[in-house]
């Protein structure tokens, strides 16, 4: 790991994953740079979040996946899982999600120093969560829980977010805010790459879009890879 004017934050490079017989991804290369969101687009079953778990070091794959940061994977990269991924009868509030994000700076087991606690308390305050630390992440609507794991990696202080479906199961608000917080992360330096299925929210408030069905089949400003005429190959492509 390591940092470079002009280097990306991430590189894919020839990503293939396969579960025995069934190829989930094949040749996949992209690149994103500090400030970028980058939204992946595909029917379901088209890899995305495969590529996510790859990237994040959970999946095994074929390739290269390089992440340009000054601190190792596993502290400069946070997964924002799915909420079907997440056992929401599982006994921890709000706050400890958050507090979990500053185990690379502590260590397992060992108690949250002051300057650990300033930093979830921040998160918190940065997703408009303030008066739910206490809450149990069973008790949190879509949206909610998003942002408990959006404050996670903030108080990780994780240069690459990675979002698998943050937009799926929120009202059109919700969503709305969601986008706005992501675009302030971005902003202020980070790099974002999520999947979703809102092509309406990618068209509208995303300056770049990679669509993938086992490969990426196009990779630029929504406007012309999202094109109408365009939506049948794309999404029936290597079906």
């Amino acid at each position: 790991m390591h940092g470079r004017v002009n280097r990306p934050t991430i590189s894919v490079t020839g990503v293939g994953v396969s579960y025995g017989d069934h190829v989930a991804l094949r040749d996949v290369t992209l690149h994103a740079h500090a400030g970028e969101i980058v939204a992946l687009v595909g029917p379901n079953g088209a890899g995305k979040s495969s590529l996510l778990r790859a990237i994040m070091g959970l999946q095994a794959h074929d390739g290269e996946v390089t992440v340009y940061t000054a601190r190792p994977r596993a502290a400069a990269v946070a997964f924002v899982p799915q909420r079907a991924d997440v056992d929401l009868q599982f006994p921890i509030t709000l706050e400890q999600v958050v507090a979990d994000g500053r185990r690379p700076f502590v260590g397992p087991w060992r108690p949250l120093r002051g300057v650990d606690r300033r930093a979830v308390e921040q998160a918190i305050a940065t997703v408009a969560l303030d008066g739910l630390q206490r809450r149990g992440i069973g008790e949190l609507s879509g949206g909610q829980l998003q942002r408990a794991f959006i404050a996670r990696a903030l108080a990780q202080e994780a240069e690459l977010l990675l979002l698998d479906e943050p937009l799926t199961g929120v009202d059109t608000p919700t969503g709305e805010s969601l986008v706005n917080l992501l675009q302030t992360l971005a902003v202020n330096g980070r790099t974002i790459m999520l999947s979703t299925h809102d092509l309406a929210q990618v068209r509208h408030r995303f300056a770049r879009c990679v669509v993938l069905n086992r490969t990426v089949l196009a990779d630029g400003a929504p406007a012309d890879v999202l094109r109408t005429e365009r939506l049948e190959q794309i999404f029936l492509a290597h079906a």
